[in-house]
């Protein structure tokens, strides 16, 4: 997901602390989403299949499921397995349903989404339905377990007044014509997914059907006031999608439609189905980042997902890095380096005010994970990865992790173990100062001349030490210049070079592979 940090601080202050952890005592096997949306009202009719198992023992079924307060959140008119009516309680955001049988239950219930679904206006008056689930907001809408280590199959239902399209995780099974003024859409998915990237979208539409990329059918989703412009803009998701299938893996999933909507994000990566700010549309392409970002994590986030929230960069830094490779393989080196450049601006201001590390299990608004740790801080990690096992090996451990880990989680330890597989590396080291340590290097270099020796004095100024490989460029007089390289292993290191002239100038880090900030 790409943020928009102007909502994102304002969301920090309304929204409240809510952390919803794995229940280990189910497994959920599969959801099946019937849903009846109307134009009088913003009520929402649904019924929700479900069919799980216990991992453990257990006579509740406990999930996660909004309630209704002052007029808004789901309510629960009864609950069915196999014919027959299950007692229950609904209290804040849980649902506990008693049962000990690990067999399909049907819950019936209405409401009007306090979050989660969004019923609004678009830019033009017009009436949607947007799904916008991201942490864990599909359980204002959806009885589920709100967690992205349970994966499960998913089956939409939506029925809609006809003027509507619908698209919808999964791909497209009916289009029915219920009666003169609805219609019934459904989609499947047989991939399990993480309830994050689960939704459905629903607005008067222009769609264009771009063909297949490989076996995957590609398409825009647009409103239709501004349908040119859509169609032009989205139209380079063809070939993001080739550089990311020819680099990682094939696609993961079934279709790839890329939509305009109003989630409250810049993008959101849901599964097959990502939905767009929508200013993400002006008819000039100033998208086409955007739009790698949420491409890039239809294999990192989606497939290959997080075990847990606070291994967030485990999909957030690897869309922003893939993102920066995707910038690479177009406009050359001189475009990553200027990204990879603003990026460690961002991680530096960042750590000025927060002291914490990329792997952060402190946060109970998970809204707060969405920082340039998470991102660019990630994203930095893995160029810095990619410089220390080189470019061949870094390609094979990224396939090979998500070829391991695809359709399922997975931990930063796991990465790592991927990466020492590959590189035959030990990189214990390398992941515990980058990910789990606060900060960054903070260098002050000082140097000195004297009969034909340059001693060059490499101070780290941070409160933790780091170890990492230092390039440093030497200007000469005559536009001539060299690299050196140095490995760093102290707080406090001298160095001599024999040259026969002194510098005019020393550059840091002038190839852009390291994280650090320069001390004035």
């Amino acid at each position: 997901m790409k943020r928009n940090f102007f909502l994102l601080s304002i969301l920090n202050i309304l929204a409240p602390a809510l952390f919803f952890a794995q229940n280990p005592k189910v497994d959920i096997q599969e959801y099946e989403f019937h849903l009846k949306l109307n134009d009088q009202n913003n009520i929402i009719e649904g019924k929700a299949i479900i069919d799980f198992k216990y991992t453990e023992s257990s006579d509740v079924l406990e999930l996660d499921f909004a309630s209704e307060e002052n007029g808004k959140g789901m309510k629960v008119d009864s609950i069915l397995q196999k014919n027959n009516s299950l007692k229950f309680s609904q209290e804040l955001e849980k649902l506990n349903i008693n049962t000990s049988s690990a067999e399909e239950i049907t819950t019936y219930y209405h409401g009007i989404p306090k979050d989660g679904l969004i019923i609004n206006e678009n830019k033009y008056g017009d009436r949607t339905f947007f799904g916008d689930n991201w942490p864990n907001r599909a359980h204002q809408w959806l009885p589920i377990i709100d967690h992205p280590a349970d994966k499960a199959k998913v089956s939409f239902y939506v029925t809609a007044p006809s003027k509507y399209q619908v698209i919808a995780t999964g791909t497209l099974q009916e289009i029915t014509n219920i009666d003169n003024e609805n219609s019934l859409y459904v989609y499947s998915s047989p991939l399990e997914l993480s309830t994050k990237v689960m939704v459905i979208g629903v607005a008067e539409f222009a769609v264009q059907h771009r063909g297949k990329i490989g076996e995957i059918p590609l398409s825009t989703w647009v409103y239709p006031e501004n349908k040119e412009a859509g169609f032009y803009d989205y139209a380079q998701a063809e070939e993001i999608l080739n550089f990311f299938t020819e680099n990682i893996a094939p696609f993961p999933f079934t279709k790839l439609a890329n939509v305009q909507s109003s989630t409250r994000y810049g993008g959101m990566e849901n599964a097959g189905n990502i939905f767009y700010s929508e200013s993400s549309v002006d008819g000039r392409r100033s998208s086409e980042f955007l739009m790698a970002h949420e491409i890039a994590h239809q294999w990192f986030g989606d497939s290959a997902s997080e075990i847990d929230w606070s291994h967030l960069w485990l999909s957030e830094g690897f869309a922003t890095y893939f993102t920066d490779l995707y910038a690479e393989h177009k406009y050359g080196k001189s475009k990553l380096d200027e990204k990879l450049q603003q990026e460690r601006r961002q991680v530096i201001g960042f750590s000025q005010g927060t002291k914490t590390a990329i792997i952060d299990s402190s946060r109970t608004d998970l809204m707060e994970l969405l920082n340039p740790n998470s991102y660019q801080k990630g994203a930095w990690v893995l160029h810095m990865l990619r410089r220390k096992v080189g470019d061949q090996n870094f390609w094979k451990a990224i396939q090979q992790y998500y070829q391991k880990y695809k359709f399922s989680n997975a931990t930063s330890t796991d990465l790592q173990a991927e990466f020492e597989e590959v590189s035959g590396k030990d990189l214990e080291a390398f992941f515990k100062q980058w990910i789990t340590q606060y900060g960054q290097p903070k260098l002050k270099l000082e140097d000195t001349y004297k009969n034909g020796k340059l001693k060059i004095t490499v101070r780290q100024l941070q409160k933790n030490e780091f170890e990492f490989p230092l390039q440093l460029q030497l200007n000469y007089s005559e536009n001539r210049s060299e690299i050196i390289d140095f490995d760093i292993t102290k707080k406090k290191q001298i160095f001599e070079i024999k040259t026969s002239e002194k510098p005019v100038s020393i550059d840091l880090d002038p190839n852009t592979n390291l994280l650090f900030e320069e001390a004035l």
